[in-house]
């Protein structure tokens, strides 16, 4: 096929798409009498070049027959079920929407990566609900009615009761299940197995939203129990997990706090990983990041298990991921997890 024949070919290929956009049909296209001379034009063409000729030709029907479907997808003025599944909202076998290839979500995505390394580090993993009851949320983790602590989480409160005639709560913290888990695998502890868990969970609480803040958010609670565990313990575990989790070596620093259902109870905090403690804006020029709450078991959360502190020790520690992941990737706003932003979401395809 001469030079003359592929200019004659791609002359009407621009002239049939300009139709399609215009709203021509694919019908009509192929009836049109531009596409009529090329099919006139491979009948006398040499034949040592009609297959090269008929070939072409195809190729712009099925390239013209595409972009129709494409238009007609788009113009498509029938309404859709935003809440049903994709496939309700076809008609035939054409989608009604185009849509884009979706991906993970941050949020998934650091949850997963955060469980493997509880994975590799020996811990199981068990979901926190998002309704909960007051013996879970607070008595069980040595809350006493009335105790001022009940008060620090500002916790949303439903209006249905339990058989107790307690409100349901949307838990303020994944420590709800600490409890479950600590009676479920007690026995195991008799045969010389640990009890370890890690358990990431959606927390609520009535917070003042702001960039660090959200009323909204992610946990991971970790878990650990068996003989002779101690202070020294808790801290080799969240420097190794901190240290995987940020791909570097890291130091700690703690300092005394307060949690009900632990004692001792610590602040938790770790060198910068960006500047090697040398002070930097991700670290407020301070050279530490304070990341979480931790401790050792208190002996009435143990009692309240079943579990004899007498002859079992343990630690816990509870952690805001989405902090850890603003940590990591020099997020600024936390609100930014659930803002629906394309342009922030892209970054982690």
């Amino acid at each position: 096929m001469n030079n003359g024949d592929k200019q004659q070919i791609e002359s009407i290929r621009i002239r049939l798409l300009s139709k399609i956009k215009d709203g021509e049909n694919i019908t009509s296209l192929l009836r049109s009498t531009d596409f009529r001379s090329l099919l006139d034009e491979l009948k006398v063409i040499p034949k040592d070049q009609r297959a090269d000729f008929g070939k072409q030709i195809n190729e712009l029907k099925k390239e013209l027959e595409s972009k129709s479907r494409e238009v007609g997808t788009l113009s498509v003025k029938q309404p859709i079920d935003v809440t049903a599944p994709f496939d309700n909202n076809q008609s035939g076998k054409e989608p009604l929407l185009p849509a884009e290839l979706g991906t993970t979500h941050p949020i998934s995505k650091e949850m997963q990566r955060i469980l493997d390394i509880g994975y590799r580090m020996g811990f199981k993993v068990v979901q926190a609900p998002e309704i909960d009851d007051d013996y879970h949320m607070f008595s069980s983790l040595n809350f006493p009615e009335g105790h001022p602590a009940r008060d620090d989480y500002d916790s949303f409160i439903t209006s249905q009761k339990d058989k107790h005639n307690k409100p349901f709560i949307a838990p303020a913290h994944t420590s709800t299940t600490q409890i479950r888990v600590l009676k479920a695998d007690k026995a195991q502890l008799e045969n010389g197995l640990p009890i370890a868990y890690f358990i990431p969970g959606r927390v609520f609480r009535n917070e003042d939203v702001d960039p660090r803040h959200e009323h909204t958010f992610y946990q991971i609670e970790g878990v650990y129990v068996d003989k002779n565990v101690t202070v020294a313990n808790l801290m080799a575990t969240l420097k190794d997990f901190m240290g995987a989790y940020y791909e570097k070596e890291v130091e700690l620093k703690s300092q005394p706090f307060y949690f009900p259902f632990t004692e001792p109870s610590f602040e938790f905090a770790i060198s910068c990983p960006f500047c090697d403690k040398k002070g930097c804006r991700v670290c407020s020029y301070t050279g530490w990041i304070e990341l979480l709450g931790c401790g050792m078991i208190h002996p009435n959360v143990l009692k309240n298990a079943d579990i004899d502190p007498e002859i079992y020790t343990g630690f816990a520690w509870g952690i805001g991921f989405m902090r850890m992941a603003m940590i990591k990737y020099g997020i600024e706003d936390i609100r930014y997890f659930h803002s629906g932003r394309l342009d922030f979401l892209r970054q982690f395809i």
